[in-house]
């Protein structure tokens, strides 16, 4: 009888000033429903606030991994270290070295710097832990809190665009890395 193989391990952990990456785990569902609750954040990427049943199916398919053997896909929920709770999320798709990131950032802990702070400590993180030498994110083009969080990790727009949304690029080494 065939084995179902092993999930891939889990990304490694990180840090910034303030926040705490965590890899995915589906307990963290009900609690992420809550931060992802606002139909606001879907206002440029589309879709509508997760059932905790749904986010809990969601997570379980990405905690097990890409069926892709070459690809891996880096899930962290994102903690506020002074509060202990959960404020959202960042994510990694990695080929080779290069990677394709995104964050949110729950409507109550917006404005903060938090989602700055984050992309940041992701880039430098997936360039020590992960050896991604470049980074793509797709953007709105009228979604400028998002462009601002790009420019603190690193990334410039291109010309070049993908279902309405901007590719923004960066090569290289980040300059800073994640706080211990």
């Amino acid at each position: 009888m065939p084995t179902t193989p092993a999930p891939p391990p889990p990304p490694p952990p990180f840090t910034t000033a303030r926040l705490d990456a965590l890899p995915l785990d589906p307990a963290y569902a009900d609690e992420m429903a809550d931060v992802l609750a606002d139909p606001a954040l879907y206002r440029f990427t589309g879709g509508e606030p997760p059932a905790p049943d749904a986010l809990r199916a969601r997570y379980e398919r990405q905690c097990a991994g890409s069926p892709d053997a070459g690809e891996r896909w880096w899930n962290w929920v994102l903690r506020v270290r002074e509060e202990g709770a959960l404020a959202g999320y960042v994510q990694a798709t990695v080929r080779g070295s290069r990677a394709e990131i995104a964050w949110v950032i729950g409507t109550p802990w917006q404005g903060r710097g938090y989602a700055g702070e984050a992309a940041k400590g992701l880039a430098a993180h997936l360039a020590s832990a992960g050896g991604v030498r470049e980074l793509l994110a797709h953007i709105h083009p009228d979604h400028a809190a998002s462009e601002a969080v790009a420019r603190a990790a690193g990334l410039r727009p291109t010309e070049a665009w993908e279902d309405g949304e901007r590719r923004w690029t960066a090569t290289g080494t980040p300059t800073s890395a994640p706080a211990p």
